[in-house]
This record gives C-alpha cells, structure tokens and sequence, in this order.
C-alpha cells in the first residue's frame, strides 16, 4: 500500500469505529448518567435524540463542504471538535450542559463520517476501494460489539462520565494525524482528474464561494432531516403519537420545499448527476432498509431476552456475540465475492440471509434457547455485513470524485435514518400487542420488520451486475474541447 495512503485509511477507520462505540458505551451509561444528575426520562432521551437530529441534519452539507475544501481537513474540524466536546460532556455540571453538548458533538460527528468515506474515493483507486471500506465494516462491527461490554466495566468501576473520557485520546490522534497529512491529488490515486486544468495555461485562482455550498438547501434539508428523525423519535415514545405525526408532517412540507429549491438552483446541494444514478439511489435504498430491519430487530429481541428471558445485560450480549463475530469475520470477505460474482448477486444473497435471520427471530417463543437466537444472530450479522459492504462500495464508486463528500454524507445519512425507522417501527407495533408483543412468535413487530428486510431484495437487484461495472465511477461532464477518457 502506498505510504501516503496508510493515514488516510487510519483516520477513516478510527474515525468511524469512534463513532460506533460511541453510540454504543452510551446505551449502558444512561442510567447512571440519570440518578447522578437527577434528570427525568425525557431529559435522558433527548442525549441521544439531540445527537442523533445534528447528524442526521448535516451529514450531506458537510460531505459538500469536504468536496469543496478537502476531506482531510474537514475530518480534521470533527475530529477535534468531537474530542473537547466530548471532554466537556465529561466535566458537565448538570443534564442542560449534557444535553448542549451532545449537540455539538453531533454537529461535530457529522463533519466527521461524511469525510471517513470521502477521503477513501479521493485517496484510493476504484478498483482498490473495496478492501478499505470492508476494513472500515469490520472495525465497526468490532467497535459496536465491544461497546457494552466496554461500557459497563467503565461505568461500573469509574462512573458514566469515564465512557466520553473514553473516545477523547482516540480522536484527538486522528484530529491531529489529519492536519499533517496532505490532501491526495487525482493523479496519486490513479483516478484521471477531469477536471484539471490545461498545462499550457497557469491554474485559475478560485475560492468556493458561500453560494457554490448551497445554504439555503443545506438549511432545507437539515430541516427535512431534523423534523423526520425527530418526528419518528416522538412516535416511539408512550403518548408522542401527535407530536411525532406533527413532525413528519413537517419534514414532508420541507422535503417538497427542497425538491422545487434543488431544480432551480444552479449548484445545488444534492447534484442531479449523483441522485439520477440508478446504482447510487439502489445502494441508499438497501442501506437504509437492512439497518431500519436489523435495528429494530435487535431493539425488540433486546427486550424479549431480558424481560421475558430474564437475561441480564452481558448474558444478552452473549447471545448476539455470533452477530459481532460474522461483522467482522465477513467483511473482509465481501471484497473477492464481489469481483466474483458481482455486486448485484452479492447483494441479493445478503438480503435473503437478512430477511431470513429476522423471518426466523420472529418464530422465537419463550422457551428458545442460545442456540435458535445464535443462529439468527449469526445469519443477521452475515446478511447484514453483505450488504453494508457491497452497497456501500457501490455508492462511493459510481459517486463522481468530485461528490465523494456528499455521496458518503448520503450514505450516513441512510445508516442514521434506518434505525430510527426501525426502532419507531417497531416501538409502535409492540405497543398493539402489549400483553405478548415482546414475545417474538405473538407480536407484530419482528414480521413487520422482516417484510422491510425484504424490501432490500429488489433494491439489490437494481445494483450493477457485474464486477467491472460495480467497480467504475460514473462518469462525468466534460467541458467544452476535452476528449473522452478511454479505459482500458
């Protein structure tokens, strides 16, 4: 590997394995975190539904912002705003400081994920990108199956405030690791750089102007984004019915808003040529239906194996461990099955192992034992990887270099959205079924969300068929005078 590459993918893959655990070590500290600063339940909740809005709301404008000013640093900005907000979490007086600067932090890891794909695109040559991103899913997974464990022997031996101390070191590292690394050019990649200029003309001197960053759209969209989590978090909750209603009501007024500002706009933020790519939309809609399917399965199984099983938290953990172990056991093996058999075929059989694992959770009843919720873990955590994997390879390769930023913003986006969907989805058919529902063979909820697992079938067919074509970037505009570039 080339030696300029190894920081980048550092940065990507600790970057994003960051933001994994954080979201994980968190589930366990909450409690604590409540009785040591006397806050309610509403209160507790909004810590992650602050974060989870910020996000959510700014993943695509700060994808556009690495596109135009450099992956790296804009990694860079997150990186270290991500470590002194979380620091600050830490030496918080009270659950108003708490919550002020979960928000930042998630302002700050939204300027952060976008670029952990973003700068992959631009350091790696297509053919090459597969292994990196398959890297990047493995850490992942491992960073979200060891977050419980990692944060229960935290909080029980220091305190909650011990579990955001945990991510500072990490982040400052990578913060300052992408200051001083340069930014890799098209013609270090291996990727012809289109739009270069003449070398018999000295290079235009251009700064990106506020209106090529599209504000207003981004202010649509983080709108949209904001109302419609927001709205689906409101639903989940015991009488947020109207609230959440009310919401994604808005987030539909604002979505219309922004489609009619994106056709009249002259750079607008969503580029035409990456949302009328077919592979690109299909890889998004896989995205977002496997993780709305795999989280809100594992939010009403987490449920079912301790206040129906009487499991505690470890024992529970243990039981999804064949899911952690296929994450990262499995990504690196999704890199030669596509070149194998293509993307499409790929994607297809990690959807039907999806959609099977969540089919056979459902048949669970109160006498299951390790082995039946293994066996669904493992085939959860394979279907899932597959399709992690593969579609996310697919979006950043048909993306253009010139939209890494807002393609890989895309991409967290599905990957935030889908399990608020799920978990909501499934919050609300638990509620119909109260005397059973976390019973997985007498509620509604776990055949629901195997129907939305399904929904990744023909999402995975409409992905390149084959490996060539899975691996080559669309194409883009060439100016007046310029020749096509021919590959061979």
């Amino acid at each position: 590997m080339n030696r300029r590459r190894v920081p980048v993918l550092a940065c990507s893959v600790v970057g994003a394995a960051v933001v994994a655990l954080d979201g994980t070590v968190l589930t366990v500290a909450q409690p604590a975190l409540q009785r040591d600063l006397y806050a309610d339940v509403g209160q507790v909740q909004w810590i992650s539904t602050g974060y989870l809005v910020a996000v959510a709301s700014l993943l695509v404008f700060a994808g556009r912002l690495g596109d135009r000013h450099g992956h790296l640093r804009v990694f860079a900005v997150g990186a270290l705003g991500f470590a002194a907000a979380s620091a600050g979490i830490a030496l918080a007086p009270g659950i108003g400081a708490v919550i002020a600067l979960r928000v930042l932090q998630g302002v700050c890891g939204a300027l952060l994920q976008p670029a952990t794909l973003g700068m992959l695109r631009t350091a790696f040559p297509p053919e090459r990108l597969a292994a990196p991103i398959a890297v990047r899913t493995a850490v992942i997974g491992l960073a979200a199956a060891a977050g419980p464990l990692v944060g229960g022997a935290l909080v029980s031996a220091y305190g909650w405030r011990s579990v955001f101390l945990l991510s500072v070191p990490p982040t400052l590292a990578i913060g300052l690791l992408a200051l001083t690394t340069r930014e890799p050019r098209p013609r270090e990649t291996g990727i012809p750089d289109r739009t270069a200029p003449s070398r018999t003309a000295p290079p235009p001197r251009t700064t990106p102007s506020l209106s090529a960053l599209d504000p207003l759209g981004a202010l649509l969209f983080a709108v949209t984004l904001g109302l419609l989590v927001h709205g689906l978090v409101e639903a989940a909750r015991p009488g947020g019915a109207g609230t959440g209603a009310f919401a994604c009501a808005g987030a539909v007024v604002a979505g219309i808003v922004l489609a009619r500002h994106e056709r009249r706009a002259a750079r607008p933020l969503l580029p035409p040529e990456l949302l009328r790519s077919g592979p690109v939309v299909a890889g998004l809609a896989v995205l977002l239906a496997a993780s709305a399917a795999l989280f809100g399965s594992l939010f009403v199984a987490t449920y079912f194996l301790q206040d129906v099983q009487r499991l505690d938290p470890l024992g529970c953990a243990l039981r999804f461990l064949p899911l952690a172990l296929l994450m990262v056991l499995g990504a690196p093996l999704c890199p030669p099955l596509q070149r194998r058999f293509g993307p499409r075929r790929t994607a297809t059989a990690g959807a039907a192992l999806l959609a099977l694992g969540v089919l056979l959770l459902s048949r669970l009843d109160t006498t299951a034992g390790a082995l039946p919720v293994g066996v669904c873990s493992a085939l959860l955590g394979a279907g899932f990887v597959t399709l992690m994997v593969t579609a996310t390879s697919v979006v950043v390769h048909r993306a253009p270099e010139a939209h890494a930023g807002v393609a890989g913003g895309l991409q967290q986006t599905a990957m935030n959205v889908g399990p608020a969907l799920g978990v909501a989805t499934a919050t609300l058919l638990l509620a119909l079924v109260p005397d059973g529902g976390f019973v997985p063979a007498r509620g509604a909820a776990l055949p629901a969300l195997a129907a939305v697992a399904a929904l990744a079938l023909p999402a995975a067919l409409a992905l390149p068929g084959g490996a060539r074509r899975g691996t080559r970037p669309e194409p883009t505009s060439r100016g007046p005078g310029r020749e096509p570039c021919v590959r061979s």
